[in-house]
């Protein structure tokens, strides 16, 4: 019977089992060869002592090749000094293939390697417990979103990623060749999620890649990432940040019931955070990081050091809320009492922003106007300015990054670690 390593338990004891894995490391007594396997849940620890197993196959144990692809049949026996307290004493070992040396990696870590030299023999990197827990942990933490959001009837749709104009007005934008015409990578799935609002799905949830042509080379930023957006008709903006909330929260709950074993790997202990979270203004932000010396123009983006001098007084969760209006993109909506100011927020974990939203203009005249006020042309968004022209309600969302959830959930401190092939300005391969 075939098992993972993991699955492995005391019913097994006395029995025969299959595995299947890697030879992570051999240890060669001379009359005693141990090989330990390794697979997608765990390793096991192989037991051939030269007196007991046959005499071939003792030879092909001693001969074996780290990382080699291999297959044993053999009996389950308590030993409480090896790995999880049990060994396997094999009656065969096929080798399904045979691994090159020298390895371009050290999966044993052993060996420590740069971040580039890891990324560049990547399929290597993630044969190791703790990179590949981070998937595990990823696999779960989508998992939950989706379960929270069907839960709150939400429905799931994809929107194209190939467009014929910018998201958000910017130039940003990766061009393609389409046929006969230029075409885009789209930013963000925004007009898309409003046109839904019109069309009166009133919720829904999109989990789908992003491209942004920003020519940054920092731990944060990629130009191919996971966005987890979502978009509410009948709520404003603190309605929608209520979700964001509580997604997250939720989130953290389920990878600690499903993920113990492999934030057991990472080394993370998780903690589940209360909300609601902090509410910090766009103005008291500033503030903070003008006393602690940091030259801010009022209205402009903070810069990365401001932020991290905010972070030094709100470490876990916090929401900046109401940005200057020129500050954010075109459809976000100002307060009527106070048209500089939008009802816009941004989701913080330390320094890094997790997640950006707000309620959008849904006034057809409001909303050509503030394209014009920032440059654009209303000519260049026809398909989506119809859309208000006929019965688009009120509406709100946001947008969060996977991949930087991900760094905050598990502290990592380079987004590329929670990439499987990261793109950034450098890297189209592997």
């Amino acid at each position: 019977m075939r098992k993972y390593t993991a699955e492995i338990c005391e019913e097994d004891f006395g029995k025969e089992i299959e595995l299947y894995g890697w030879v992570h490391e051999i240890r060669d007594l001379g009359g005693l060869v141990f090989l330990v396997l390794r697979d997608r849940e765990g390793f096991a620890q192989i037991t051939l002592p030269k007196k007991v197993v046959d005499r071939e196959l003792f030879k092909k144990a001693r001969k074996l090749r780290r990382e080699s692809v291999i297959k044993v049949f053999g009996q389950v026996k308590e030993e409480k000094k090896a790995p999880n307290g049990f060994e396997i004493i094999p009656r065969e070992i096929e080798i399904l293939n045979v691994s090159d040396a020298p390895l371009p990696l050290e999966v044993t870590e052993k060996v420590p390697a740069e971040l580039d030299t890891r990324l560049d023999n990547r399929f290597m990197d993630l044969r190791k417990p703790k990179i590949q827990a981070i998937f595990r942990v990823r696999h779960a933490v989508v998992q939950a979103l989706r379960e929270f959001f069907d839960r709150h009837g939400f429905i799931e749709v994809q929107t194209p990623k190939i467009v014929s104009t910018a998201t958000e007005g910017g130039t940003e934008l990766f061009p393609i060749s389409y046929f006969e015409r230029e075409a885009f990578l789209n930013q963000s799935p925004q007009l898309y999620k409003q046109t839904l609002m019109a069309a009166g799905f009133e919720k829904v949830l999109e989990i789908g890649p992003i491209f942004r042509a920003e020519e940054h080379n920092t731990v944060r930023h990629l130009n191919e990432a996971i966005s987890v957006d979502i978009e509410v008709s009948f709520v404003d903006h603190e309605g929608v940040m209520r979700y964001l909330e509580e997604a997250v929260r939720e989130v953290y709950e389920k990878v600690n019931e499903r993920c113990e074993r492999y934030l057991g790997w990472i080394g993370v202990d998780l903690e589940v955070p209360d909300t609601p979270f902090e509410r910090l203004s766009y103005d008291d932000a500033v503030e903070i990081a003008r006393k602690k010396g940091e030259d801010v123009n009022w209205g402009e983006d903070l810069s990365t050091s401001a932020l991290k001098l905010i972070a030094e007084d709100y470490g876990g969760y916090y929401f900046i809320v109401d940005w200057p209006t020129e500050s954010k993109p075109f459809y976000a909506m100002p307060y009527e009492s106070d048209p500089e100011i939008s009802k816009t927020f941004d989701l913080m974990k330390g320094w890094i922003e997790i997640a950006s939203g707000a309620q959008r203009i849904h006034k057809y005249d409001l909303l050509v106007k503030r394209m014009r006020d920032q440059g654009l042309s209303p000519e260049n968004f026809g398909f989506y300015l119809e859309t208000f022209r006929y019965g688009m309600p009120p509406h709100a969302g946001w947008g969060m990054g996977l991949d930087r959830l991900m760094m905050a959930i598990l502290g990592l401190q380079n987004i590329r670690e929670a990439v499987l092939f990261p793109r950034d300005r450098h890297r189209l391969v592997p």
